[in-house]
């Protein structure tokens, strides 16, 4: 720890030392002499110390966040701060930090101590009667009150969830604060403002299985919209994949034959949750292809898929969306048959030719060359899609970079805020011949990231490099072999590095890095 505040800091370093102990001794009792009772006792005490220490964290996070410690680091937000220092899952430290915003003690610009949003709650879980899952039970009550209700009866509101937290689990705090919500708004009566706060549509991350989960709440005028979409193309019988001869589109459209319609219908076996989400993807398609979403970043508002020659061949495998999403090649054909196709060519190390323009802004030819090739952020650990990203001169533009093909590449927006001079500046260049990555565009790190400064390029975008890494540890014929797989791991957490191996061998080691 710094030496700063040497008081301040070795009274902390005790705490934790004689924490990490008692845990140490705690590990290392045998509790097979214990009674029932006492295993009972053991769990309640053990829980009870576990929610202190969510508040002793949210102490921390206060302070990590006052002291804006993720900008300090040239970290792009809070929540990456803490899933790169603590390693922890995005949700993680997102669902931590929503807590301490609730329930942890903030300041003021005299560093006095502000009342926390849910005081009650935040009071109940310092002394260990409650645990995150009950805080959140607890926010997700309080936000659903009215925007009438006044302070006195909020406030009133949140000290009786506190109170039923302290005796019940978390899912009998929601049950009884929607008893709460109903005594609180007898009525029903909602606000355009509180049907405005709930609002939202969250899309998850794509499943094993590729599909993805969609939840939220719409507001009434959202739905009315959405209504007549699946009223004639969710109809029974209309828009059915699996069905060849279903009639596609507008089940009211002049040219429709009805009767085909009919028979269709009698074939359908799909749920409506079913036809619904064919109906949406035939209204995704009709938009995108209307031309009335315009131009996303230089580009026609659209969907890019990418894949090999091979692929298109062979029609196996998955192929990437320039948003980031994964796509069987079975169903990327389907969509290309009714798209726009580009040719794109590449070079041996998949790195576009030239498509030059003597211009500072790259051309709409070149910014999908450098989707087909980079596939997005090309920041080592950063995963956002090319469809969140801006084309990057690799040398900038005011020191006579040119808006070359092989000078640009695919940067995010918070990403490209780093490439800076100074300590704590990001550097780019391309690889060269010799890398492992002949053409890619490598990333040198700040030196208190990487004392180093070892350049690095992002494996997060291209599952060929994955799939590489797969075969190989799969393909390790014994211990020997897998040990040095793990030998080429690199701390950093950017991937496998791999020394060429001068054109000699096989596998995912014979072609450079993977990740």
């Amino acid at each position: 720890m710094s030496s700063g505040a040497a008081g301040s800091v070795e009274r902390v370093d005790e705490h934790l030392s004689a924490l990490d102990a008692a845990v140490d001794r705690l590990l290392g009792d045998r509790l097979t002499g214990l009674s029932n009772d006492d295993i009972v006792h053991v769990l309640q005490r053990l829980e009870r110390s576990m929610r202190k220490l969510v508040a002793a964290d949210q102490q921390v996070l206060v302070e990590s966040a006052e002291r804006s410690l993720h900008a300090v680091f040239d970290v792009r937000s809070p929540v990456e701060f803490l899933v790169k220092t603590v390693r922890i899952s995005e949700s993680q430290a997102q669902s931590r930090l929503r807590s301490a915003k609730d329930t942890g003690t903030w300041h003021d610009c005299r560093g006095e101590g502000l009342r926390a949003v849910y005081p009650d709650t935040a009071k109940a879980l310092r002394e260990g009667e409650i645990g995150l899952k009950h805080v959140e039970a607890v926010r997700e009550i309080m936000r659903q009150v009215p925007a009438s209700v006044d302070d006195a009866k909020r406030e009133a509101a949140e000290a009786v969830l506190a109170m039923v937290a302290r005796q019940a689990d978390p899912k009998y705090v929601l049950r009884a604060g929607l008893d709460l919500l109903a005594y609180l708004n007898p009525d029903g009566n909602f606000s355009d403002a509180d049907r405005a706060r709930q609002r939202g549509l969250r899309v998850g991350r794509q499943r094993a299985d590729l599909m993805t989960p969609i939840s939220g709440l719409l507001d009434p005028q959202t739905r009315a919209l959405l209504e007549p979409l699946l009223a004639k193309m969710a109809r029974p019988g209309m828009n059915n994949p699996d069905d060849p001869d279903s009639p596609s589109g507008d089940c009211e459209a002049e040219h429709l034959d009805h009767d085909a319609m009919v028979r269709a219908a009698a074939r359908d076996t799909r749920t409506t949750s079913q036809r619904n989400h064919d109906a949406l993807q035939v209204g995704l398609r009709h938009l995108l292809g209307s031309g009335a979403l315009g131009r996303h970043r230089g580009l026609p508002a659209t969907a890019i898929i990418t894949m090999t020659l091979r692929q298109l061949e062979e029609a196996s495998g998955v192929v990437t969306t320039a948003s980031g999403g994964i796509v069987p090649i079975t169903d990327a054909l389907r969509l290309a048959e009714r798209a726009h196709p580009v040719l794109v060519l590449f070079d041996h190390a998949g790195r576009p030719l030239h498509l030059g323009r003597a211009k500072r802004l790259a051309s709409a030819d070149q910014r999908l060359a450098l989707i087909a090739a980079s596939r997005g952020c090309t920041r080592p650990g950063c995963d956002a899609p090319a469809t969140m990203t801006a084309v990057h001169h690799l040398i900038e533009w005011d020191r006579n970079g040119r808006t070359d093909i092989d000078s640009l590449d695919l940067v995010c927006d918070g990403c490209h805020a780093l490439v800076k001079d100074g300590p704590g500046g990001w550097g780019t260049a391309v690889a060269g011949p010799g890398s492992g990555h002949p053409g890619r565009t490598e990333w040198t790190p700040p030196a208190h990231i990487d004392p180093t400064r070892t350049p690095r390029v992002n494996h997060r975008h291209h599952l060929d490099e994955l799939f590489g890494i797969l075969h190989g540890v799969i393909t390790a014929r014994n211990a020997a072999d897998l040990q040095a797989w793990r030998a080429e791991w690199d701390p950093n957490f950017e991937g496998y590095r791999h020394r060429r191996t001068g054109g000699g061998g096989g596998g995912a080691a014979a072609g450079g890095e993977v990740p």
